[in-house]
């Protein structure tokens, strides 16, 4: 199985991308074939419908749909901004939303996320699940968030918690043979 993974953070020291890199190695390890991409490369701008009619999808949009299209998962780590997910997520789900067939629908995905309260990130989560939802994708009932990302990994990028990591990989495994399953119906 092939999965795509990133995490929806443009910072360069983002925790979401440690998670993210995270919870690929455990992918990899458990078998799936990682395709961990940087959200920098999936840059677009406002979505714009007008746009979208004159020019089709911008490259960014290309390239993450050429990703996605070639994923049967998602692995996706997103910050929480102001109680929600970043405006920059929401705005490539747009972009792809529009494009037939919708790249977003019959995925499976698996939503993640840390941030430096006690929370990790978990309310940004649930209106993540709105839009992909929206579109199709099959969003795995269970999400792993991560309180104190901060604190949480160690220099190596690996999580220095023994029980968080256990709870990551037994979630991924579980999402993984979910997704398989829904590949061969």
């Amino acid at each position: 199985m092939r999965v795509l993974a990133f995490a929806a953070s443009l910072r360069r020291a983002s925790h979401n991308k440690k998670l993210a890199a995270a919870a690929a190695a455990v992918a990899r390890a458990a078998g799936a074939e990682v395709d961990l991409a940087d959200f920098r490369e999936f840059d677009m701008p406002l979505f714009d419908q007008d746009v979208f009619d004159a020019t089709g999808l911008p490259p960014g949009g290309q390239e993450l749909k050429r990703r996605l299209d070639a994923a049967g998962g998602l692995l996706l780590a997103s910050p929480e901004y102001n109680f929600s997910l970043p405006g920059t997520l929401k705005n490539a789900i747009d972009w792809l939303s529009r494009v037939k067939p919708m790249p977003w629908h019959g995925k499976s995905a698996l939503l993640l996320s840390t941030s430096v309260g006690a929370v990790g990130g978990v309310r940004g989560l649930w209106q993540l699940r709105i839009p992909l939802e929206g579109c199709g994708t099959f969003v795995y009932p269970d999400m792993f968030s991560l309180p104190k990302g901060p604190e949480a990994f160690d220099d190596a990028g690996a999580l220095r918690d023994p029980k968080a990591a256990e709870r990551l990989t037994k979630l991924v495994a579980a999402w993984l043979r979910t997704t398989e399953a829904l590949a061969r119906q």
